[in-house]
This record gives structure tokens, C-alpha cells and sequence, in this order.
């Protein structure tokens, strides 16, 4: 164990667990709408996310970049992040309906049971992937550089990369405008009406479908704007780049409270935190097995996460 290297580097270590974290939350919101609504663990949300990293790339390469170009101007690079944003969230939002529509609609219809719908999330985890892998020939795609890498805010060892704070600049405003949405619009009352009770929302003119549907597409929106975020960190991408990711979105939304989409924003920004003070203690091989074992603890002592199941019990 090295704890000199944490206390070194912490302030870096911290950057980068919260940018780390940033992906994190913003994939787990998937998790936890959809669970909060349907008490579904929709396993194919992290292919959802996949399909927004590949959106990105192919938004880029329609402008003419790819991995090898030159870095663009700091004006012509947001407005292609922005564009590659629109595109890989309405991709992976459309790819979310699709997946609720042909997957999990059809079972609802025949009241199946929770093991048909949880082996079906699994099936359509592997049909989106393994179709991209087949549609990609399983190849590695690279991105292309959009952000200068040189620090723009710097306090002593504290140190921001423009694309640090960009990730986590987008990620609260996209958690602010979600947790808005849902706890202050019409159709928020909506979600939170069918998360409490279903069949009194239908009676009171709920269209749960509807409501359903929203929350995929909702899902998939916030997969998406993480998909480019994480093009841009990790600078590369391919079929199968959303398991691991989807993972520990997934412990991140548990860690948090899953359907509690601020327990799912805290729980990604913790695990990445952790992930990263565990990398400095005890060595980069180290990081998932710290960052699983923190969850495994603290479910054990509250099993309903830091801050529990509330999109249920939210006020209507």
C-alpha cells in the first residue's frame, strides 16, 4: 500500500475520479429510471450507451475527423462536441425505445414474469452488441482529439484540463436538468404517478406506455451525452466498450439508491472517487476490486443505498 502517493497526488486524483464519476452518474440515470418505474434492471442500457460512442465518432467523421486529424479550433470544437452530443443522444434515445418497444412491451403485454423480462435484457444486451461488432467487424475505432490537454486552471498541484471540466461541467447540467424535469414538468409528474402505482395513475389518465416510453428515451438521452463524454477521455471505442462501463454504472445507481436519480449521480461520483484513491494506494490492478468491495460493504449495513428508493414515493 502506498499512501504517500495518495496524499501527493491527491488534488489530481480527485479531478479525476470526479470526471470518472461525471460518465458514471450520467449512464446510471438509466439504470434508475427505469427501475424506478418498471423494477427493471435493464441490462441493455450499457449497449444503448455503445451505440452513442460509435454516433459520435461516425458525427465526426462526417465533418472530416478522425484520429489522425489536427486538433480543430476551440470554436469549431464545441460546436462538434455539441453536434456529436444532439446525434449519439438521439441515437442511443431511439435505440432505447427500440429496446422497450420490441423487448420488454410484448412481455408486459402477456404479464410475464421478472426472470422472462431479466433474461430478455440480457438477450438484447448481446444483440445490440454483438451487431455492432458485426456491423464494425469487432475493429477499434479511434477519436479525434477535440480539446486542448494543456491545464486551464491550475492552484498549486490542483490542476483542470479543459476536457475535465467540460465533463463535469455537462454532467451537472444535465443531472440538474433531468431532476427538473422529472420533479417540476407534467410529464415528471407523469413518471413519478406510475413509479407510485401504475394502475391508479391509468385510472386518474395516466398512458403508462407512454410514461414507459419517455423514461427509455430518457435513459438514452443520458447514455448519449455520456457516450461522447467518454469517446473523449478514453480516445478510442468499440462494440463491446459498454460493459464494463455499464457495470459500474449499474453499482454506481445501487451504490446511490437505485431509483433515486440523485442517489445515482452521488453513487457514480463516489465510485469514481474511490476508484481513483484506490488506484494510487494500491496499484491501478487494484481499482475495480477496491471500488466493488466498497459496494459490497455498504449494502450490507444499508442495503437500500446512500439514499434509498424514492422516485417511487416522490411526491406526485
Amino acid at each position: 500500500m502506498n499512501f504517500n502517493e495518495l496524499i501527493n497526488g491527491f488534488p489530481v486524483l480527485t479531478v479525476t475520479g470526479l470526471t470518472q464519476g461525471a460518465i458514471y452518474a450520467l449512464v446510471a440515470l438509466g439504470y434508475t429510471l427505469v427501475y424506478g418505474v418498471l423494477r427493471l434492471i435493464n441490462f441493455a442500457h450499457s449497449d444503448v450507451f455503445m451505440i452513442g460512442t460509435f454516433g459520435a465518432i461516425w458525427t465526426w467523421s462526417a465533418f472530416g475527423f478522425d484520429a489522425n486529424s489536427a486538433r480543430p479550433g476551440v470554436a469549431q470544437a464545441l460546436l462538434l462536441i455539441l453536434a456529436a452530443m444532439l446525434v449519439a443522444a438521439c441515437l442511443s434515445g431511439v435505440f432505447a425505445m427500440l429496446v422497450e418497444v420490441s423487448a420488454y412491451r410484448p412481455l408486459r403485454a402477456r404479464n410475464a414474469p421478472p426472470l422472462a423480462f431479466l433474461i430478455t435484457a440480457i438477450g438484447a444486451s448481446f444483440v445490440l452488441s454483438e451487431g455492432m461488432g458485426a456491423f464494425t467487424n469487432r475493429r477499434q475505432f479511434g477519436v479525434p482529439a477535440m480539446l486542448p490537454t494543456d491545464p486551464i486552471i491550475k492552484i498549486g498541484s490542483w490542476t483542470v484540463t479543459p476536457l475535465q471540466l467540460a465533463t463535469i461541467a455537462v454532467a451537472i447540467v444535465m443531472l440538474v436538468a433531468l431532476d427538473f424535469f422529472v420533479q417540476r414538468t407534467r410529464f415528471g409528474r407523469g413518471i413519478r404517478a406510475v413509479a407510485q402505482d401504475a394502475n391508479t395513475a391509468a385510472l386518474m389518465g395516466v398512458n403508462k406506455n407512454r410514461v414507459i416510453l419517455l423514461v427509455f428515451l430518457l435513459g438514452g438521452l443520458m447514455a448519449g451525452v455520456a457516450a461522447v463524454l467518454s469517446d473523449m477521455k478514453a480516445a478510442s471505442t468499440r462494440f463491446n466498450v459498454g460493459f464494463l462501463i455499464g457495470l459500474k454504472a449499474f453499482a454506481a445507481a445501487v451504490l446511490g439508491g437505485i431509483g433515486n436519480l440523485r442517489g445515482a449521480a452521488l453513487g457514480g461520483v463516489l465510485l469514481g472517487l474511490v476508484e481513483n484513491y484506490a488506484s494510487a494506494v494500491f496499484g491501478t490492478n487494484f481499482r475495480d476490486f477496491v471500488g466493488f468491495t466498497v459496494l459490497i460493504l455498504l449494502l450490507m449495513f444499508r442495503p437500500t443505498g446512500l439514499l434509498g428508493e424514492s422516485l417511487g414515493r416522490a411526491r406526485a
